[in-house]
């Protein structure tokens, strides 16, 4: 390996090496966030086929868009992980890293000998990670799991729609990505404890459902407390009131109050002071028993006034509401071109969505495009089984 030909990384994970076995979105979305905070990550796929996603459409100029979000910054060889010379390639790199992601099927590991009591033969302080739907010694563990069927075994689909067509799905997968970011989380944490406390080799079982359920805080609350399943609201609050969206005169706006003094101040807003003095709408469990009537109340003022005049006023006054934006209007706002959002490819034109922490002041990303397949080949692979020239890697 010529280590003057890889590019020195600067950012919190810098000088940190990952070994990326995961495919599609939860382990290389985990993979991509240590990416953009300077691990040098090593993206091994299958010969003459990659990362399935390379596959997966929208396409610009015959590359997967979808691919090159999530696998920025990375470096790809190309290694048959059921053929002895190039599992003794892995077995090298491994040696020199400090972890390992993958996203198999629980058992798929084991049965190639690149399972966590076998590299960590190799490395003996290796941190090795493992994304599935249901976990490593799940009873369903063996079974395939979607994102979609992430979300219906969590709980989260029931939670999710309006009673008038039931549950739907997120808009994003996001089972797959929330457990990237448990795993990076966990990997950090990890590494820290090496550091720290000198712990030797770390196994990481990361399962989509149990994200998904960890996350469901109001839902949870709710059932603890009634010993019974929450039920589908919409877009409202199950639990504070008024918290929906409402029709203005040109569409709907998010309006959300979680408080009395909120409560009051909305009040004014509208011109209804007498609202609060209605026992109806004493405080939060009344208003949400009585939340029917005062959607009458609320709409027949916001329908008097635009999206954008109901959301000045209120913001104006402290109280929170929003205009619903699709992803062009969200990606282009003021916000996002502040919060460097959206970063881009050396190329200049090229956008990107990178991770979203600031860090004292600074927001580590990569701006180096997604890897050619194989395109790392002639530095990490003996010369013998090299098929790519050393000319076209990053």
């Amino acid at each position: 390996m010529n280590a003057a030909s890889i590019q020195k990384k600067q950012g919190p994970l810098a000088g940190i090496k990952v070994i990326d076995l995961s495919r599609v979105l939860a382990g290389p979305y985990c993979t991509g966030m240590m990416a953009d905070l300077g691990a040098e990550v090593i993206k091994i796929e299958v010969p003459n086929h990659g990362d399935d996603s390379r596959h997966l459409g929208p396409f610009i100029d015959g590359e997967s868009v979808y691919y090159g979000l999530i696998n920025r910054g990375k470096r790809s060889i190309e290694l048959d992980l059921k053929a002895d010379e190039d599992r003794a390639i892995l077995f090298r790199l491994v040696k020199e890293s400090d972890v390992v992601v993958e996203n198999f099927r629980p058992g798929v590991t084991k049965r190639l000998g690149i399972d966590f009591d076998s590299l960590k033969n190799h490395n003996p302080k290796l941190i090795y990670a493992s994304i599935s739907g249901f976990g490593q010694n799940s009873p369903l563990a063996s079974y395939p799991a979607y994102d979609i069927v992430a979300q219906a075994m969590s709980g989260l689909m029931s939670v999710t729609g309006f009673p008038e067509t039931g549950p739907t799905r997120s808009g994003e997968s996001i089972g797959d990505v929330c457990a990237g970011m448990f795993a990076s989380w966990a990997i950090s944490s990890a590494l820290f404890a090496r550091e720290r406390h000198n712990e030797a080799a770390q196994y990481i079982d990361v399962a989509m459902v149990d994200v998904l359920l960890s996350m469901q805080l109001t839902g949870l609350s709710n059932l603890f407390a009634h010993n019974k399943a929450p039920n589908l609201v919409g877009n409202r609050h199950p639990v504070s009131t008024p918290f929906d969206t409402y029709h203005a005169k040109d569409g709907l706006v998010v309006i959300a109050i979680a408080s009395e003094k909120l409560f009051q101040r909305f009040c004014e807003c509208m011109g209804k002071t007498e609202l609060c003095q209605d026992p109806r709408y004493f405080d939060d469990p009344t208003r949400t028993q009585h939340q029917a009537d005062l959607r009458k109340e609320i709409e027949s003022w916001t329908c008097q006034k635009t999206v954008e005049e109901v959301c000045d006023l209120l913001l104006n006054a402290g109280v929170p509401a929003s205009p619903i934006h699709d992803l062009q209007q969200a990606t282009q706002s003021e916000h996002a071109q502040v919060r460097q959002v959206l970063t881009y490819l050396n190329d200049g034109g090229t956008p990107l969505i990178s991770q979203p922490v600031f860090f004292n002041g600074n927001k580590p990303h990569s701006t180096l495009r997604a890897p050619v397949l194989g395109e790392a080949n002639a530095i990490y692979k003996p010369a013998k089984t090299t098929t790519k020239n050393a000319e076209t890697m990053l």
